[in-house]
């Protein structure tokens, strides 16, 4: 039997280089396919960040023997700096034009469903009435009829159309456009390599689909897909440039400051962008990443800024200034406020994973039949609700004002009857709640974060309403004595503006990042103690009841192979129970020589990124390590060798010519590590070195290979599917039956009124 053959048979390398592991269970649990946090895994490649830093270390060895032989040596680390920079500053125009312009393009949408600008019908509502005293009686805007049930029509007919085109780009152009991106970013940045995901296409369809699924009236947001498109635009960027192309290190800080300069342009909050990078994007933060996080969140602020897309002067819509100080009795409405919070993130997380479980069960074949309904079921109600017919940032602009004479609002008309509108809001609330968890993760561009906001700032205003009414009742008693007769004692909006930062820390789980992008939109460091009492609150119910931000769980139900360096890991076992066995090794001994023929075959046949080096099958100790890529390329250059020419792994030379050597490309020094080792100290090792593999060694005997995926499968084949997930599916079953009864049931009636056939569509 030729070498090649033996290694193809040869399914129990314990059993041959140590007996006494024979009937381990070492790698069983790679048999167990059905488990849902490991499906994806094969859909990334994981990135080797020891031999990337070998890579960037010889790349510099090499410019400094350049710049040495040619001299000047300042002046051409002056220009490779600078370029470093201007490469980042190109990134950071191209996020603000971007959001700059999908700025404009979403509100114009969003404006175009209630009616249009006569004369100029390319502007929105804002821009149409812009000089007017009041949007209510605006001479140039004019509704699509004089009828409301008219109007009620159109505004569906447009929300549908929106979304339906939404959907259709992103099923038949860009699948991985689809909602929010930033679980996937998160694993990217960690070290693996998704195809596809950061490409120009992607970028594309997400900067198409995103105004238009927003303007159609979803309970969805931008801020999540700003972090995507941005992402891909550094992404997309860094490869038109030959020394970043392969550089992962370089990779990850470009993709680490544009996610911060995403999150930027969509608050209009530079510092909260880094912040964001810092705490929920990236594993390993670098110093020298916080600088390039930095200025390209202020160049890409500073391009938005001078584009100026709502023609104030704001970044956002909702942007606020509040002159009047925050008093003592107010502290127990802030802990509403952050319970709020906190329930809210418990409550749609966990409902939330729910539906995108059962639409991944049962409606992957019906994705844009699933836009269609929801979003007629979103437009059908919303508009006969102020608060939910408007676009999300209009309402939040509305809801953190302070009223004052300038501000002609129906929220702040003293006539208004206040238990209409504290009903209003509350209705609003637990509408946007209901919409946000049936609505995020359907296939469109879509965040979770600004509906968050909304829901927060709609229940804040409702009990900022509430107080207020109760201190006009009672103004002289003593929980009151705190306010001067100078100043407004109750401002219903910091109330909403508290509340938004309560949704937006339960959904996410991030807390110095929520104060900061809060503090930036007030423009005031008064009310920095508030927010800090609300975000605590919440976090803490959080970290009591709940699972994380909804991106960490979305991250564990998608099952993407991130491992959280903020997370403690307790295995209680050894790496044996993690590894896998090798079944494909490489050796050194000429008895069990392969030719080239038989090594194309095992490439052909294997998918393996990379094979261990023995010296022979009786003498398994460790030699080295050799990747596929410089197996392939060194193929390359032999094409012309004859395929029964001898493969020589090993650096000895026996002066034979019928050799083909590949000892240059040998790893003699690959991370090893014992197979008593603790899984724990392993752990670490990738997280804090970041390699894609370490062989396992037995007395220097090879035994086995674990990767950062080896250590996640393990990990989750130790909880497997418990008696909550049946009840779950049997509930979801039942489900999916009665949607297909109504559906039956509509088709029926259908046929039946337009043909006189009940059958007719059935």
């Amino acid at each position: 039997m030729s070498t090649l053959d033996r290694l193809e048979h040869f399914d129990d390398p314990l059993a041959r280089y140590s007996p006494s592991l024979r009937n381990t269970e070492t790698g069983l649990w790679t048999k167990q396919e059905q488990i849902r946090e490991v499906q994806r895994f094969n859909d990334f490649r994981t990135i080797d960040w020891v031999e990337d830093e070998l890579d960037e270390q010889k790349q510099r060895l090499l410019k400094v023997r350049h710049i040495s032989s040619r001299g000047n040596n300042f002046r051409d680390k002056m220009l490779s700096q600078t370029f470093n920079w201007v490469v980042l500053a190109s990134m950071g125009i191209v996020i603000g034009l971007i959001a700059g312009t999908l700025n404009i393009v979403t509100s114009f949408l969003a404006s175009i469903r209630m009616g249009h600008c006569k004369g100029a019908f390319y502007l929105n509502e804002s821009f149409c009435c812009w000089g007017e005293s009041s949007t209510e009686h605006c001479s140039k805007w004019q509704t699509w009829s004089l009828f409301n049930g008219l109007n009620y029509i159109m505004y569906v007919l447009l929300s549908i159309t929106m979304s339906f085109i939404a959907a259709k780009l992103v099923k038949f152009f860009a699948p991985l456009a689809a909602g929010s991106g930033i679980s996937e970013i998160k694993c990217i940045i960690s070290g693996f390599v998704m195809d596809g995901f950061l490409g120009w296409w992607t970028l594309f369809i997400k900067s198409i689909g995103l105004p238009l699924a927003i303007g159609s009236g979803l309970s969805l947001g931008k801020e999540g897909p700003s972090v995507h498109y941005a992402v891909c635009v550094g992404n997309s960027l860094a490869k038109l440039v030959n020394k970043y192309k392969k550089s992962a290190s370089k990779g990850r800080e470009f993709l680490t400051a544009t996610a911060a300069a995403g999150v930027a342009v969509a608050f209009g909050s530079p510092m909260g962008g880094v912040l964001f990078a810092i705490e929920e994007m990236s594993s390993v933060f670098q110093l020298s990443t916080l600088w390039k996080s930095y200025f390209c969140s202020l160049v890409a602020v500073t391009t938005l800024a001078a584009m100026n897309p709502f023609r104030t002067g704001q970044l956002v819509l909702f942007e606020v200034t509040y002159d009047t100080n925050w008093h003592y009795f107010e502290i127990p409405v802030y802990v509403l406020l952050g319970v709020f919070g906190g329930v809210y993130g418990i409550v749609v997380s966990k409902l939330n994973i729910r539906v995108v479980a059962f639409r991944k069960k049962y409606l992957g074949n019906w994705a844009i039949r699933e836009v269609f309904v929801l979003t007629l079921l979103t437009s059908s109600f919303s508009y006969f609700n102020q608060f939910l017919r408007l676009d999300m940032t209009e309402c939040m602009q509305i809801l953190f004002h302070e009223c004052d004479a300038n501000f002609n609002n129906p929220i702040c008309d003293p006539d208004q009857k206040k238990v209409g509108m504290f009903v209003s809001l509350m209705f609003a609330t637990v509408a946007r709640m209901g919409l946000t968890i049936i609505t995020y993760g359907c296939k469109v561009p879509a965040g979770i974060f600004v509906p968050s906001m909304a829901a927060g700032a709609m229940f804040g205003r409702a009990i900022g309403i509430l107080v207020d009414y109760i201190y006009k009742l009672h103004p002289e008693s003593f929980l009151f004595s705190a306010c001067s007769e100078n100043e407004k004692c109750i401002i219903p909006g910091t109330y909403a503006f508290l509340g938004a930062a309560a949704g937006l820390c339960g959904i996410t789980d991030l807390t110095v990042t929520v104060v900061i992008i809060m503090f930036e939109l007030t423009g005031a460091v008064r009310y920095i103690i508030p927010t800090m009492i609300v975000v605590a609150i919440t976090k803490s119910i959080n970290d009591k009841w709940g699972k994380g931000g909804i991106a960490d769980q979305m991250i564990l139900f998608n099952g993407l192979p991130l491992i959280d360096s903020k997370e403690d890991y307790t295995f209680g076992t050894t790496v044996e129970s993690a590894m896998s066995p090798v079944v494909t090794a490489f050796s050194t001994d000429a008895d069990d020589a392969l030719t080239i023929g038989q090594l194309k075959k095992t490439l052909r046949k294997t998918s393996y990124r990379g094979f261990p080096v023995i010296y022979s099958g009786s003498n398994p100790k460790i030699y080295g390590y050799v990747s596929r890529y410089e197996l392939e390329h060194i193929l390359l250059r032999h094409v012309n060798v004859n395929d029964y020419a001898i493969c020589n792994f090993s650096k000895e030379k026996d002066g034979s010519t019928d050799k083909v050597a590949f000892s240059s490309v040998v790893n003699r020094s690959p991370l090893t590590v014992s197979i008593n080792a603790s899984l724990e100290s392993v752990l670490d090792m990738f997280v804090k070195l970041g390699p894609r593999y370490i062989l396992v060694e037995l007395e220097s005997t090879l035994v086995g290979i674990i990767t950062r995926k080896d250590v996640l499968r393990y990990e989750y084949s130790r909880h497997p599917q418990d008696a909550k997930e049946s009840d779950s599916n049997a509930q979801d079953e039942k489900i999916w039956q009665f949607m297909n009864l109504l559906a039956l049931s509509a088709r029926k009636n259908l046929g039946k009124i337009l043909h006189n056939d009940s059958n007719r569509y059935v």
